[in-house]
């Protein structure tokens, strides 16, 4: 058998990893040539959940008695220092919309098959203030929606729920603090544009759920709207 041919993107690729080496996000290794995103150890590694099946697994708890939801879930589970954190500080700090792409096609690959997330009609990133985005260059989580559209193709929605009031970071607060921060900073433009739909709202993180439950509770106005929730990642 003949190897593979060397190409020149091949060769130039090569050459410029020996001067800046393209790194994995999750642990700063070397990536190889034939690795993408993520190199292999730490793609096999994944801390995944494996919730998508259980209509009593911990995301959806954090509605229970707050909420509708139809189904919620997380792809991975995070923890302080490990390598979800790592990702994520990527695609949020570090302007690495690679990775997040490449997370929003995994999360696509674990779901689409899954009965209880079958009719979504559309993507819903949970949005950033424009200021926020604006500073950003992006938001992360319509970043990871692309991502999953490339893998199970729906539309992405921008304007219909929007952030209007510019919230501070939710990292250190407690549940009832980061309820207070958001219960009124997102607002609906048109109840009308998203009835009858299905929205699957998708976010990087859920720790209380008090940023979720801010954006379900501005989308209570609109008619017969079933809502469901895909995290890349819980806490």
């Amino acid at each position: 058998m003949n190897p593979a041919p060397v190409t020149l993107r091949t060769w130039l690729n090569d050459f410029v990893g020996l001067f800046v080496p393209r790194l994995c996000p999750a642990c700063d290794k070397a990536l190889m040539t034939f690795e993408d995103v993520l190199c292999l150890e730490c793609l096999a590694d994944l801390p995944r959940t494996r919730f998508h099946h259980d209509p009593q697994n911990k995301v959806e708890q954090l509605f229970w008695g707050k909420v509708q939801l139809e189904a919620a879930s997380a792809f991975l589970q995070f923890s302080r220092s490990g390598k979800v954190q790592g990702m994520l500080h990527q695609l949020k700090y570090r302007q690495d919309r690679t990775v997040g792409v490449h997370l929003g096609r995994l999360m696509a690959e674990e779901l689409r098959n899954v009965p209880r997330f079958q009719g979504v009609d559309a993507y819903l990133p949970v949005p950033l203030h424009r200021r926020k985005e604006r500073k950003r260059g992006y938001n992360q989580s319509r970043v990871l929606a692309e991502g999953m559209a490339d893998v199970w193709p729906k539309p992405i929605l921008g304007q219909e729920l929007m952030r209007v009031v510019r919230t501070p970071s939710q990292t250190r607060k407690g549940r009832l603090e980061r309820w207070v921060n958001v219960k009124e900073a997102f607002q609906l433009p048109d109840p009308e544009a998203l009835r009858g739909m299905h929205v699957l709202i998708i976010d990087d993180v859920v720790t209380t759920g008090a940023t979720v439950e801010g954006c379900i509770k501005a989308l209570e106005r609109v008619p017969d709207l079933r809502v469901s929730l895909f995290t890349a990642a819980c806490a």
